[in-house]
């Protein structure tokens, strides 16, 4: 695998590595750059005539990185105890002098790839001298972390997510662990934080998919007759804004909020409203995007809203656009631009939102605010609670209270149900707090948007977890600091100068969909042909000359679905199930090692499973572009 090097040699094998790392990760090429050859980890031969090397341990101790006799026979023993099935991502714990995650990559096949943990960079570049890592490099096939910081983790696994939400193994390198344990363990929590962001958000996507085509299409009526944001650009520059939660911790200081409108912009979740509204708060603007219908009750018996503009992603139920007592915006959004076109659907939109506190810190933004002040976010459960007192939930379990049951009860039910996936995680004013990995997830978020962020951000939650990259202080004190002088009311001046809703564009719409679903039907029309194909070839698959006569025709089917591409992406976008477990399947066949026909029918199986998944979805999607048609009429004729 790896021959005896020499000093030359050791430096060409620098160079050729050092060339793939350039291309693939500069950030990390310059700190290896930077160390010199002097600097570099002192080579022992071994009695195979390859290298080793000792790091000292924590204790002191000197200890070999790899074996004094062979390293070789040693790293493919140690891959001998690693099975490869059903994982695609490797995140080894220590990189030595590379033989073990070269033997690693060496047994890896398809796109599975190796993320390798190692904190000492001097190590790193000794490695590189020699193991010839050159093509894993270059491919994107090996990926080096030295440290936890989760900004440059989330930035380079972010073009891998499906394949590690696939599938991620862990493996200790032994002596890697005894030399850094406690930096490698930094490393791989980091790694791991990332797994479960990306597994979170990949099935919150694949979960959500239909229910969020459903709201999309059911809220078009709306979309297009309602003004876009973009009467919001930059109109608060300078002026300081506050992002209210209904985490546990907004109670210490909602009382607060009361004095600061006027002299900052009040961006309230749709859950905050009504307590706000309650203590006599009324905010600026208010965001939602939440799918499920349950969201029309933080809006019902809430009286006029009109001095409340909401923006709204159009997946958020449609519940809440047709009923909310006061100003709407939706935002831009592209499946809505795929059903109905550019011209109609084209506005500005804002980056999609975890949360709704996501989205009212990305509207924050929009409108040029600086600084950027949290209230309410805790996201971890402040004095094993969950919900500022006030909130919807609390009044649906109201019929459930007993002297055996009390509000606190119900609040540490609601935290321990999750038990299995509860964290320990720093707080912001010290020590520890749990959480659990939806709203860890929702933490990470914010700490790749603050980074991104062109303000000041400020956590004036006065509790809750620590938000790295914002400052803390209490509210009073962020008040006193950028909230002194009052707002420019001229800046608000837009309401009444704005149409709210403009019906001259709902013919155009309702024919937008009539086409869609004709092209939809077509599509239906091409799945049901091309899986009597597939049926018929996996009779074939013994006789290659009428096998791949019948082929010609599944090529011409496939070239009309490309040229009804656009009806195939908004059934793509409906059907995210279908595009993972195509995605999946793809990369189980890249793994197996089968004949030809053998692999033929695996390759049917796959397109079978995948058209009728195509062919369901664009039965669905046409139904509930029918409804939305549905819609357009009821309300023109009412008009």
């Amino acid at each position: 695998m790896t021959e005896a090097v020499s000093a030359s040699v050791g430096n060409e094998l620098f160079l050729r590595n050092m060339r793939a790392l350039w291309r693939r990760d500069p950030q990390l090429a310059l700190m290896v750059d930077a160390i010199h050859d002097a600097d570099r980890l002192t080579l022992t031969p071994t009695k195979s005539g390859h290298w080793t090397t000792t790091m000292a341990t924590p204790q002191a101790k000197a200890t070999y990185v790899h074996s004094r006799y062979d390293p070789i026979v040693e790293a493919n023993r140690f891959v001998d105890t690693v099975s490869t099935d059903d994982a695609y991502c490797f995140v080894v714990s220590g990189l030595g002098l590379g033989y073990h995650v070269q033997a690693l990559l060496d047994r890896l096949v398809g796109d599975a790839f190796v993320l390798c943990a190692e904190p000492s960079v001097e190590l790193i570049a000794t490695a590189l001298t020699c193991v010839d890592f050159s093509d894993a490099l270059e491919r994107d096939r090996l990926i080096l972390l030295t440290d936890n910081d989760k900004t440059r983790v989330h930035e380079r696994l972010k073009e891998r997510n499906a394949l590690i939400m696939l599938g991620a193994r862990f493996i200790q390198h032994s002596p890697s662990m005894r030399i850094a344990g406690p930096a490698q363990r930094a490393i791989t929590e980091a790694i791991g934080d990332f797994v479960s962001f990306t597994r979170m958000t990949l099935m919150t996507l694949v979960a959500n998919s239909r229910v969020t085509c459903q709201n999309i299409a059911m809220n078009l009526v709306n979309y297009v007759v309602t003004p876009p944001i973009d009467i919001l650009r930059g109109r608060f520059a300078g002026d300081p804004a506050i992002i209210v939660s209904a985490g546990p911790s907004l109670a210490r200081n909602i009382d607060q909020l009361k004095d600061l409108k006027g002299r900052a912009v009040l961006c309230a979740v749709q859950t905050a409203v009504k307590p706000l509204l309650e203590r006599g708060v009324e905010p600026d603007f208010v965001t939602s995007l939440d799918f499920h219908e349950m969201s029309r009750k933080f809006f019902e018996d809430i009286g006029d809203l009109s001095g409340v503009h909401l923006v709204a992603e159009p997946k958020a139920t449609w519940h809440v656009i047709d009923n909310y007592p006061g100003p709407v915006s939706l935002l831009d959004n592209q499946w809505a631009r795929l059903v109905i076109g550019d011209e109609l659907a084209g506005r500005d939109g804002l980056q999609a939102g975890a949360t709704v506190a996501h989205l009212a810190f990305y509207l924050a933004v929009y409108m040029g605010c600086d600084p950027i002040i949290f209230v309410g976010q805790d996201l971890a459960f402040t004095g094993h609670v969950f919900y500022v007192p006030g909130v919807e939930i609390h009044r649906a379990w109201r019929g459930e209270l007993n002297r055996f049951n009390s509000m606190e009860h119900k609040e540490w039910d609601r935290i321990v149900r999750n038990r299995p996936i509860l964290r320990r995680i720093p707080g912001a004013l010290g020590g520890e707090l749990y959480t659990d990995e939806l709203l860890l997830t929702y933490l990470e978020q914010f700490v790749q948007d603050f980074a991104a962020a062109p303000c000041r951000v400020v956590n004036a939650t006065e509790g809750g977890a620590h938000l790295r990259g914002s400052e803390v202080m209490t509210l009073e004190e962020a008040a006193t600091r950028f909230c002194s002088r009052p707002l420019d009311e001229g800046r608000f001046a837009y309401r009444k100068s704005t149409n709210w809703c403009d019906p001259s564009r709902r013919d155009k719409t309702k024919a937008q969909l009539d086409s869609r679903i004709e092209e939809l039907d077509d599509v239906v029309g091409v799945c049901d042909e091309l899986l009597a194909l597939f049926e018929e070839l996996k009779g074939l698959t013994g006789d290659p000359d009428k096998f791949n006569r019948r082929l010609v025709r599944v090529d011409e089917l496939r070239t009309k679905v490309h040229n009804e591409r656009l009806a195939y992406q908004i059934v793509n976008a409906h059907s995210q199930l279908a595009e993972l477990q195509r995605f999946s399947a793809d990369r189980r066949l890249s793994t197996k090692e089968t004949d030809g026909v053998a692999r033929a029918k695996h390759q049917l199986d796959r397109d079978v499973a995948f058209i009728t998944s195509v062919r369901d979805g664009a039965v669905d999607v046409g139904g509930l572009l029918r409804d939305a048609r549905d819609r357009f009429t009821q309300v023109m004729e009412s008009a």
